[in-house]
């Protein structure tokens, strides 16, 4: 493990550059989530951060794959909150939000935008994604695993080139390390956060809000609203507004 580099960082010194209790770095993976949740089961502490070169088995939401050839970011975090939602919920929001100020300071612009509840665009095509997954004991969270895929030196194949882009097809030369740099040390404090998003916080994700007033078909027909403090999608249905707490959006 000591002698990996991750774009000419020592793998061993990861956790100390981001402040992080430990980081285990790989080469491959079947899926860094699975990592942390093994890791979680153990005792690790809050801030634990597994990172793969590549994943076989990567996974989004509703069992969706992931592809996560090297050059991209793959990795996946540890928190214990004291209070959790069913699919992160508001953790999920602020780690989008991480996710895409991470972006816009490593392109130097305001660019990346967030489309509820796990993914981040830009150009309307999809750069990264966020997917938190919770285990608990009755109704109390033992642990939170965030897990964050985001293009960035990977090639995207021709057949997703509509739908998908990379950090580097708007910045050659972009490296790994400065968007983690970036990244990191913000979703290590996600657990210190409220239960609920701020106001500041709900203006944050709409100043981003790729789906804010566009009609959607799925989960439920209607035109999407923005969310609200405990994470869930508001969507005008006819008149009548209705609380979305999870499932894959599609356009009408």
């Amino acid at each position: 493990m000591a002698r990996l580099t991750l774009d000419g960082v020592p793998a061993a010194v990861l956790a100390t550059g981001w402040g992080v209790p430990q980081a285990g770095y790989f080469r491959r993976l079947p899926s860094c989530l699975d990592a942390i949740h093994a890791l979680a089961a153990q005792g690790a502490p809050e801030g634990s951060v597994v990172i793969a070169e590549e994943q076989t088995a990567g996974r989004g939401r509703e069992g969706r794959s992931w592809r996560s050839p090297p050059g991209g970011v793959w990795l996946a975090l540890l928190l214990r909150p004291a209070q959790a939602e069913p699919g992160g919920g508001p953790v999920s929001i602020r780690a989008g939000l991480a996710v895409a100020d991470a972006i816009d300071a490593v392109l130097g612009r305001p660019a990346a935008q967030v489309k509820w509840p796990n993914d981040v665009l830009l150009a309307d095509r999809k750069v990264a994604g966020v997917l938190c997954e919770g285990r608990w004991q009755g109704m109390t969270p033992q642990w939170l695993a965030v897990g964050v895929g985001i293009n960035v030196g990977n090639a995207i194949p021709p057949e997703l080139a509509r739908q998908a882009i990379a950090l580097g097809d708007l910045l050659p030369g972009v490296r790994r390390i400065d968007v983690l740099d970036r990244l990191v040390p913000v979703l290590a404090r996600l657990g210190a956060h409220a239960a609920r998003l701020s106001e500041a916080e709900c203006a944050a994700f709409g100043a981003r809000d790729w789906l804010r007033g566009r009609l959607i078909r799925r989960p439920i027909f209607g035109r999407a609203l923005g969310p609200r403090p405990d994470g869930a999608l508001m969507v005008d249905a006819g008149g009548v507004t209705t609380a979305v707490r999870e499932g894959h959006v599609e356009l009408a």
